[in-house]
């Protein structure tokens, strides 16, 4: 703790203690906000960890499949079937606000078939693992805002506990250091000043 560098006067009493009003209701407000900034962190990387999982069990499904169509196709009649696709997606980013906090809003949209070449020669399997493709896409969008979403909720709560960290250990104890000693200051001139009085109507009496 360190006291202020403000002169020991009634008025800058007043002040600090105002100061110290104002920086009490800071932290309430801070604390509140990183108490609930953490607890939609844990929420996001809860539903973030279920998601993930759903997502890997899709892909390995998804390769799995077109492994084994690429060992049942020939390689020349794989790659001009994945030649040409008619298949479209598109991404639309905005921005929404969670607890505070701007963070990125994916929107996909898809039209168009993946499934645009000849069946004569292509492996049931290859259709399959396209479509398990095509069908895992929005769920990796949707991984990638959440994912997003908890670092952003991470930083901003690393942010709010340094300024609740900031109030509590320096700016409110070397506020209250202040006015400690600006009081104690304050009763010893005013004990000066009663200790004068006294001996100046003492010496009057005499």
């Amino acid at each position: 703790m360190a006291k202020l560098n403000v002169n020991p006067t009634r008025m800058e009493l007043l002040n600090l203690k105002k100061q110290i009003k104002t920086a009490q209701r800071g932290h309430k407000l801070l604390r509140d906000k990183q108490d609930g900034l953490m607890q939609k962190f844990m929420e996001i990387i809860r539903e973030a960890r279920d998601l993930r999982k759903k997502v890997e069990e899709k892909l390995q499904a998804a390769f799995k499949n077109f492994m084994q169509a690429s060992a049942m196709m020939y390689p020349e009649v794989l790659e001009n079937a994945l030649l040409y696709p008619s298949a479209e997606v598109s991404l639309e980013v905005e921005t929404k606000n969670v607890m505070s906090v701007h963070i990125p809003h994916f929107t996909l949209k898809q039209k168009g078939n993946i499934l645009n070449y000849g069946y004569l020669q292509t492996s049931g399997e290859l259709d399959m693992a396209l479509e398990a493709f095509q069908e895992v896409l929005p769920l990796l969008i949707q991984l990638a805002e959440i994912e997003r979403q908890a670092e952003r909720l991470a930083e901003e709560t690393e942010k709010t506990r340094r300024r609740v960290n900031a109030l509590e250990h320096m700016l409110l104890p070397n506020l209250e250091e202040t006015v400690k000693f600006i009081s104690m200051k304050l009763s010893e001139a005013e004990r000066s000043a009663i200790t004068g009085v006294m001996r100046i109507k003492a010496g009057m009496e005499d």
